[in-house]
């Protein structure tokens, strides 16, 4: 009989390209990979592994295998997620990841619902960027992920995730409080374009939206600072050293010395829960999901709230909107 583990050791190969990667993927070591499909080639009596230079090559027969594999490896999800929705019970363990400001503004409420109304249910989180995020989706060592896109960079699912929309977040332009704009109710970022900008590193979502909103304004950006923490470029905009550009999810206390600009037309970046389709009948799965939506509802501000503002601090029109969901599963 074929081990699930040593398929699965197989079908990552296959995917990632190497033992090296495969053991990557798996968080397991090179050796732990190679030990697995030596195991395979004893069961099935075929080769399955090649040299190829320095590195190895599936055989034939490997292919074939590890297209089986994606098969069965994806049944055995389907038969579990299907013997868990029978039996309706919402208990388990279940994986989630977040990208650091939903991980703030969205995660801590979701769980205190969840631990609330299903004290069976064992959760285990993770603070993650998304890229990682999506690879451990896709391979099964996470469960739920919540993930972003802004308007130049869409995001691409792989084949056999699914997600729903929670949330339309809005970036503002942060800038030291002696900005001569600061008064302004709105301002278009053609008018800041020709500032000094403090950034997240280049290769990342944050930098290269930045990037492609100012040079739309056909100005080449001027980044003097580069920090990946939010905090921190406050921080150096609190010091005067350049404008920002902040979502509002997660964003928290503002320290003292800055303003915030609110950008017309806004920027908006999407926030997703995604999960992989085969476990989409898992009731664990259905409650996180309603839980996210219901905390990211949380969010809208009320409407005396808006009336009553000062227009500097009032959101833009769409801001924190919870945009449409596609239905679970779909």
């Amino acid at each position: 009989m074929l081990d699930l583990n040593r398929l699965k050791a197989l079908h990552a190969v296959s995917v990632y390209g190497s033992v090296g990667a495969a053991a990557e993927a798996l968080m397991v070591t090179p050796s732990a990979i190679s030990q697995q499909l030596a195991k395979l080639e004893r069961e099935t009596g075929a080769v399955l592994i090649e040299r190829n230079g320095r590195g190895v090559k599936l055989t034939d027969a490997a292919g074939l295998l590890a297209e089986h594999a994606e098969r069965i490896l994806a049944l055995v999800e389907t038969a579990e997620a299907d013997f868990e929705a029978l039996r309706g019970a919402v208990v388990g363990r279940l994986t989630m990841a977040a990208f650091p400001t939903a991980a703030r503004g969205i995660v801590p409420r979701a769980l205190t619902t969840l631990k609330r109304q299903h004290p069976d249910l064992d959760l285990l989180v993770y603070e993650r960027e998304p890229e990682r995020q999506i690879r451990e989706l896709a391979r099964g060592d996470l469960d739920l992920a919540l993930l972003q896109d802004w308007l130049n960079r869409p995001m691409a699912l792989p084949e056999g995730l699914s997600r729903t929309t929670l949330l339309d977040d809005v970036a503002d332009v942060v800038v030291p409080a002696d900005h001569p704009l600061v008064k302004a109710d709105r301002v278009r970022l053609s008018d800041l374009a020709g500032d000094d900008w403090i950034s997240s590193t280049p290769g990342t979502v944050c930098h290269d939206f930045l990037v492609f909103l100012l040079r739309s304004e056909e100005r080449e950006p001027r980044i003097v600072c580069m920090a990946d923490e939010y905090p921190t470029q406050l921080a150096l905009v609190a010091e005067g050293h350049g404008c920002a550009l902040i979502p509002r999810l997660g964003r928290g206390p503002l320290p003292e010395g800055v303003a915030v600009l609110a950008v017309q037309p806004p920027p908006v970046r999407r926030i997703y829960a995604v999960w992989r389709t085969d476990a989409a009948r898992r009731p664990a799965i259905r409650a996180a999901a309603d839980a996210l939506r219901a905390a990211a509802d949380a969010l809208r501000p009320a409407p005396d709230a808006l009336r009553s503002a000062p227009d500097a601090l009032r959101p833009a029109p769409d801001a924190l909107r919870p945009a449409c969901s596609e239905p679970l599963g779909g």
